[in-house]
């Protein structure tokens, strides 16, 4: 197992932190139904603190004046401020904060334990190309089914909701059987969810295409030795860009110089290069 870099453990500390607050809202939420109230976040549930939820609710907010059924205005103001975040440095939420994310990484390191350097590495190249597009495919089935019958659609198949309600009897089988996917494709195939299913991340994806803070590689110091291939997540091929602007960086900062690189300040999260192209 590989030690953690600081913005290793920086990016863990947070990770755990929103996951530790998503199951204290998510516990809270089924206590105060029992007329249990729990201090803090009142009347907070799992729909309320998504920001998703504000994206998929847009259409019935414009032309109804109305919220889709479970979803609340707090979710709208999460999407706001997780975009204004993306359209500037990127899908952060995705590589720190998301909790569905920070659980597929655990059972990453289970996967790695197991298949060690062929883990994340068993799909196809050209198949793997092709897989990447279908998360685009959820997220317009998703905006269409819940705009047309202004119900949450997603949460009957959404393994996130699964893991945090699946002791409620709130949770559709087809929601069990996504997590169960997730779970055995994780110990494969590194945040399989993420990749090719998640319609938040196709969304916050789009801001890679021209973000102004973007991971750069300045080739004048590069030597080549694709260690940031290696460790990112989302089997980007870091070492031969000049600028990441693929729609399925995360930006967790793992490739960087601060975390993985070996060079000094030869791949940074920045709006310029240093001793090389900004494009």
């Amino acid at each position: 197992m590989k030690r953690l870099s600081k913005v290793g453990k920086v990016r863990l500390t947070v990770q755990l932190l929103f996951l530790i607050i998503v199951v204290y809202v998510v516990i809270g939420h089924s206590l105060e139904e029992q007329g249990i109230v729990l201090p803090l976040l009142q009347g907070a549930s799992l729909h309320a603190i998504c920001p998703f939820g504000g994206v998929v609710t847009l259409y019935e907010f414009f032309t109804e004046g109305s919220f889709v059924q479970k979803i609340h205005e707090s979710s709208l103001y999460l999407m706001l401020l997780v975009l204004i975040s993306a359209v500037f440095a990127g899908p952060l939420f995705c590589g720190w904060v998301c909790p569905f994310g920070t659980v597929q990484e655990w059972f990453a390191r289970v996967g790695r334990l197991l298949f060690k350097r062929r883990y994340n590495r068993m799909v196809p190249p050209k198949v793997d190309r092709v897989l990447r597009y279908l998360r685009y495919g959820v997220l317009i089935w998703v905006l269409w089914a819940t705009a047309t019958s202004a119900k949450l659609i997603f949460a009957e198949y959404d393994p996130y909701y699964a893991l945090f309600n699946f002791w409620t009897g709130e949770v559709a089988i087809t929601a069990f059987i996504a997590l169960a996917a997730v779970v055995v494709l994780s110990l494969f195939i590194e945040r399989p969810f993420c990749k090719y299913a998640c319609p938040y991340g196709a969304l916050l994806g789009l801001t890679n295409l021209f973000r102004p803070f973007s991971i750069r590689r300045n080739e004048n110091t590069c030597i080549s030795c694709s260690r940031c291939d290696t460790v990112c997540p989302m089997n980007i091929t870091v070492s031969t860009v000049k600028r990441v602007r693929d729609h399925q960086c995360i930006s967790c900062l793992e490739c960087t110089s601060e975390a993985s690189c070996p060079v000094e300040k030869t791949l940074q999260l920045s709006t310029s290069s240093e001793g090389g192209s900004a494009s």
